[in-house]
């Protein structure tokens, strides 16, 4: 008997330290029974959230012969995810990787990585933005946060955005080429002290919400965590409400474990010690159409 075991190609950086990307991409998934197999875009000393003067090596040559490789091995994927790109020419090979290990009911998954709290990433440059508007045609879900929505849209990642407003974002970025969108640490206009998680899945004309209490803290590496969740849950058969909702539950519980100890933030989220959580089952705990 073949193992059934479910495989995803998750193409991210490697940061030496700090709990992001790869680093927290590959417990999360591992620990919900998934198998990993790590496409690397660039290999940083830390990750960039909150550290100066990292090493950054960009492995952009490096992924054209990987590809070969495993073409020969003739192997496939349940799911491919892209994350954090080391350059605006990765686009085109993780686009390469879509087309050669996709088949019918492979699921393609794009953070588009570019920035957070209204700016790009220190170590994004502009040119990443049109790249990625190219990138994401090639998906079937997309996860920006609402910072990266903005800069999809060229649009302003306002304080505050009518739910109507929102709801276009996430009609717009859908008719960019994805089937569904999700935009993370989106506003309420209604509830200031919340944020949430809205999504639209254009098949279906359906548009969900998750919302949870704003936390004080901030730890970079919790969107990769969110998003390997939500695989995870797709993979087991959940469906995209139910998978929001334990992603988003997960994260919250990893910043609730990690915020009554006395440590830099910019070390990442005490993923560690929740990892357990994830090997059982959930209770849904309130998603909503929106």
């Amino acid at each position: 008997m073949k193992p059934t075991t479910k495989k995803v190609a998750a193409i991210h950086d490697l940061s030496g330290f700090g709990r992001a990307s790869l680093c927290s991409i590959i417990p999360t998934l591992s620990s919900m029974g998934v198998q990993v197999c790590p496409v690397p875009t660039a290999i940083l000393s830390t990750h960039s959230g909150g550290f100066t003067d990292y090493t950054f090596h960009d492995l952009t040559e490096e992924i054209p012969a990987y590809i070969h490789h495993w073409e020969k091995l003739g192997l496939t994927f349940d799911c491919i995810y892209s994350g954090f790109l080391g350059s605006p020419r990765q686009t085109e090979l993780v686009a390469e990787i879509c087309k050669k290990f996709r088949r019918e009911d492979t699921l393609v998954v794009i953070d588009p990585v570019m920035g957070d709290n209204g700016s790009l990433y220190s170590s994004i440059s502009k040119d990443m933005i049109p790249e990625m508007r190219k990138l994401i045609r090639s998906a079937d879900i997309i996860v920006p946060n609402y910072t990266e929505a903005a800069l999809l849209l060229e649009q302003k990642a306002k304080e505050s955005i009518t739910k109507e407003e929102m709801r276009s974002w996430l009609r717009a970025l859908s008719d960019m080429g994805p089937e569904t969108v999700l935009i993370t640490s989106a506003p309420d206009t209604e509830h200031p002290d919340m944020v949430g998680v809205v999504a639209y899945e254009r098949s279906s004309g359906n548009y969900w919400k998750v919302t949870s209490r704003r936390l004080n803290d901030y730890y970079p590496g919790t969107g990769d965590v969110f998003a390997s969740v939500m695989i995870g849950s797709l993979l087991r058969g959940e469906s995209l409400p139910g998978a929001i909702d334990w992603a988003a539950q997960f994260v919250s519980q990893c910043i609730k474990a990690s915020s009554g100890y006395d440590y830099e933030r910019r070390d990442g989220v005490q993923l560690e010690r929740v990892l357990p959580l994830l090997r059982g089952e959930h209770l849904i705990s309130g998603y909503e159409r929106y």
